[in-house]
């Protein structure tokens, strides 16, 4: 008996530290994560290679210092708070951002900073001279978008008001060298809306290699039709109105122009007799008299390249490349120094690969090949004529670093299992390296360039530490396939996920699910990285009982051609599939509630959890859709015909995977979210929706945000629509 009251006192004792220790662990909740920020990982910031290759900068509390790569010195501070308090102030202006000349002697740094568009903004500049220590105002005559200093760094070229202009910076003269932009009508030198949005870039006019030229886009827009937003708050709403090209509709006419500096002359490059393509990128060669203009039908499925004599316009086709579904536009073209080659890449074998080319458009030589996709282009090293790069060749859940020569011999760089990126030095000696996994922040580190570690630029160990306090399920990778889950030819093929699993998971429960997705072409949401945000709200979600997954299903990125483009001319069919396969999957694990499986899904991830849970109405009991796409007839025509074509050549396409067309089969309970200042996903998505649900006689909740963009932030904004989300589920799952 005395035995077994010792046994009984230790196991008591035993008992009561594991129940002190879990008492000791804290519970995520929202306004940590949206109003504290307690999960906002570390990053470095500023930093950039000076051109000698061994050191770097650095932004610290306002000032810019210079750190030796080797051995992490301080090597001096280039501008300090003291340097940039302009005249007639007695305050600096804040330095959280710049670009620096060639010569690293001049600084531009932007302030009151405001938005045009998602992308695009403008600023009040400044230039800050090392030599002189003095700060000037770029211009007195209002703000300025995408200041840029010429190769010398004598002068700027900057756009305001639709036009171009160019300030001296030694004599402070100011000159504007277009006279016809117009809002709504003609842009010089940056983009209109939907080649800022669809190929990823606002910065439209280019300076040649000897700064005598500007090289610059014109839009004209003026056919374009018009889409008007709502702002609330005064007696009278503001109402702003600007072009949007929906799926079909007529685009922007663009020319690519030359600006000589020597006598102001503009010349005209010829891009052919249909107007009715896309220019999506510009590049001056190694000859600073010659410049390449990729020219890429409407339909993005031809892309050449032209090479274009800015003195004469002469010009000839030297690259071209067709492909049967459509072509991804990158700014992997690279000119070499010896004036014959180039280096670009290409999904011509089936996966994203690089190529040499000759400048007579002939191969030269497949330097990458395999089956599995570069995701990154570093840079070119002339002097060892080396192409450093990113891939996921071991796993498309990872991303990894490698350089490869012109012979076609590659060597792996990175040495962790998990997502690696490089920012290398100017002379590729050094790189920063950004690296996490699953559920790991980031460790910024400096390396060599055969990847060994240097030293420590931010471990994130605070966060790591405070994570520690919490109730944190490790995330689990999984795989599974199902006779439906094919490709073209017919071979099944397995889907990457991920699941958070309850916190005290207990196998003997079963478990609401929460499938979270995005699932648009060329995306992942399953790879082996720090998650973020979201992150912190599956894991709360996970200890309150609610266990979280995400797939990538078909259509999406780092598995080749045929599985990222099989969704081609019926976006939303072969996903849907998968994720109703997705929740019977789940639904026969012994451990699910299969009448409680949930999905969530923001902007093409909310097309996908509307879909999911209309056609899916037997697996799918909730859905939250934030900012969907209801029907592709009103998406902008570059990324909707990019996968689509043209609704005209594709209606059965656009409609039968549309939301819109299946709210009869809606049975569960549905949650969508818009913001009514959405410029990207327009709220007329969910209006035309709130229609046909409304005809179907189906009931559904709605959440409006009224002068939100389709981020949906600011203020107490998130955290607002988080709590909306999150009591919905807890209400449709947890009762």
């Amino acid at each position: 008996m005395k035995n077994l009251n010792i046994i009984l006192v230790i196991l008591f004792a035993i008992f009561s530290e594991a129940i002190i220790a879990q008492d000791t662990l804290k519970e995520v909740n929202l306004k940590e994560i949206w109003t504290e920020y307690k999960f906002m990982s570390r990053s470095v910031r500023g930093i950039n290679s000076l051109k000698n290759g061994k050191d770097y900068t650095v932004i610290k509390k306002g000032s810019l210092i210079v750190y030796d790569y080797k051995s992490g010195d301080s090597i001096t501070t280039l501008i300090t708070p003291d340097n940039l308090i302009p005249e007639g102030s007695d305050q600096p202006i804040r330095l959280r951002s710049f670009s620096m000349s060639n010569d690293e002697t001049r600084f531009l740094i932007p302030t009151s900073t405001e938005s045009i568009y998602r992308h695009s903004t403008k600023s009040d500049y400044y230039v800050f001279d090392i030599n002189s220590k003095k700060l000037t105002r770029l211009s007195e005559n209002g703000k300025q978008s995408l200041a840029d200093f010429s190769p010398d760094g004598t002068k700027v070229a900057f756009v305001r008001d639709n036009d171009i202009y160019i300030v001296d910076l030694n004599t402070g003269n100011e000159k504007q060298i277009t006279t016809d932009g117009k809002r709504n009508h003609i842009i010089n030198g940056t983009c209109d809306w939907v080649y800022e949005e669809e190929f990823s870039f606002t910065k439209a006019f280019f300076w040649s290699p000897d700064g005598s030229r500007i090289a610059f886009y014109k839009f004209d827009e003026s056919d374009v039709k018009e889409y008007t937003i709502e702002y609330y708050g005064n007696l009278y709403p503001k109402w702003e109105t600007y072009k949007y090209p929906k799926a079909g509709e007529d685009n922007s006419v663009v020319g690519i122009y030359v600006y000589a500096l020597d006598n102001g002359y503009i010349s005209t490059m010829p891009l052919g007799e249909n107007t009715d393509i896309y220019i999506p990128r510009i590049k001056w060669t190694k000859n600073p008299e010659i410049l390449s203009i990729q020219r890429l039908n409407r339909l993005q499925n031809h892309l050449e390249i032209l090479i274009a004599d800015s003195r004469n316009g002469d010009s000839y086709v030297m690259y071209s490349e067709k492909n049967e579904f459509y072509i991804d536009i990158t700014d992997n073209l690279t000119f070499l120094e010896n004036k014959q080659q180039f280096l670009i890449t290409s999904e011509q074998d089936g996966y994203n690969h690089i190529y040499l080319y000759n400048m007579d458009g002939s191969m030269e030589k497949q330097l990458t090949s395999g089956k599995w996709d570069v995701t990154n282009i570093y840079g070119w090293n002339p002097k060892s004529k080396i192409v450093y790069y990113q891939s996921a060749e071991l796993s498309p859940l990872d991303r990894d670093i490698y350089k490869v020569n012109l012979k076609g011999i590659r060597t792996k760089i990175s040495q962790e299992e998990g997502t690696n990126d490089a920012d290398f030095s100017n002379n590729f000696k050094f790189y920063i390296s950004n690296f996490s996994t699953i559920g790991v922040p980031p460790i910024y580190t400096v390396n060599d360039n055969k990847g060994k570690v240097l030293r420590v630029l931010e471990d994130n160990k605070r966060l790591k530490e405070r994570l520690a306090k919490y109730e944190i399920s490790k995330p689990e990778f999984f795989t599974f396939s199902t006779p439906e889950i094919t490709l073209p030819d017919g071979k099944q093929v397995e889907l990457n996920g991920f699941k958070i699993l309850p916190y005290n998971f207990n196998p003997d429960k079963e478990y609401p699910v929460l499938v979270t997705i995005y699932g648009g072409p060329g995306s992942q949401t399953t790879t082996n990285s720090w998650g973020g945000f979201n992150y912190m709200w599956y894991q709360m979600l996970a200890e309150n009982g609610i266990m979280v997954v995400t797939v990538d299903n078909r259509g999406t990125g780092a598995r080749g051609e045929v599985f990222k483009k099989m969704t081609y001319l019926e976006l939303g069919k072969y996903e849907t599939l998968d994720y109703i396969e997705t929740a019977k999957y789940l639904g026969n694990l012994t451990y699910v509630d299969k009448n409680k499986i949930a999905i969530f899904g923001w902007s093409y991830g909310g097309f996908m959890a509307s879909n999911a849970l209309f056609q899916g109405a037997e697996y799918y009991s909730t859905a939250i859709a934030v900012a969907p796409v209801t029907n592709w007839r009103y998406y902008d025509n570059i990324y909707t015909e990019r996968f689509m074509r043209k609704p005209q050549d594709n209606p059965d396409g656009y409609d039968n995977n549309s939301p819109i067309n299946h709210v009869d089969k809606l049975k569960g309970n549905y949650l969508l979210i818009h913001g009514d200042a959405d410029d990207n996903v327009h709220p007329q998505n969910s209006m035309d929706l709130f229609t046909a649900l409304v005809k179907a006689d189906k009931q559904f909740d709605f959440m409006l945000y009224p002068n939100k963009n389709h981020s949906i932030y600011g203020g107490n904004t998130r955290y607002h629509l988080y709590t909306k989300m999150t009591n919905f589920l807890y209400e449709h799952l947890l009762d």
